[in-house]
């Protein structure tokens, strides 16, 4: 089992989308394990976005991240990194495919709706710079039997 961050982002909060965006993870069979409503500060953007504060865009980006609430969340589930990034599309809603949430929903590079870990390294990293461990449930679904076989894990 495998755990990844997910963030919808402002411009996913303020267009009233995350209802939409949690039911695809969970009509996936994905597990919500951890959830909160939160700002983020500048000083979270810094370390969430360590490799990009160099770069000439980083403002405008800190500016968005932390321009409205975002809420942030963990999801659990068989290879859920690759499962996410695929459901998520292109960084690029221009680019991305009908079907996936931002192919749907987003017309933007930045305002691109939600963010997903990109590696098991960034997930760890990254879930530790949003919840601390006494916030990560620990538990199984009573429809875990009807979304994957009991020799898959």
């Amino acid at each position: 089992m495998q755990r990844t961050l997910i963030l919808l982002k402002p411009d996913c909060v303020q267009r009233r989308l995350m209802g939409e965006v949690i039911s695809r993870f969970e009509a996936k069979g994905l597990n919500f394990v951890a959830m909160k409503l939160m700002r983020v500060t500048p000083e979270l953007a810094k370390k969430h976005y360590a490799e990009h504060v160099e770069k000439e865009w980083y403002p405008t980006l800190e500016l968005f991240i932390t321009g409205a609430p975002v809420l942030a969340a963990v999801v659990e589930g068989l290879d859920v990194i690759s499962v996410v990034r695929s459901m998520l599309g292109a960084t690029s809603g221009l680019k991305a495919e009908p079907g996936t949430i931002r192919g749907d929903f987003s017309s933007s590079r930045q305002m691109n709706l939600v963010h997903g870990s990109d590696g098991p390294e960034a997930a760890e990293r990254e879930i530790h710079l949003y919840f601390s461990q006494e916030e990560l449930l620990d538990f199984e679904p009573t429809i875990t039997p009807w979304v994957r076989a009991s020799d898959e894990a």
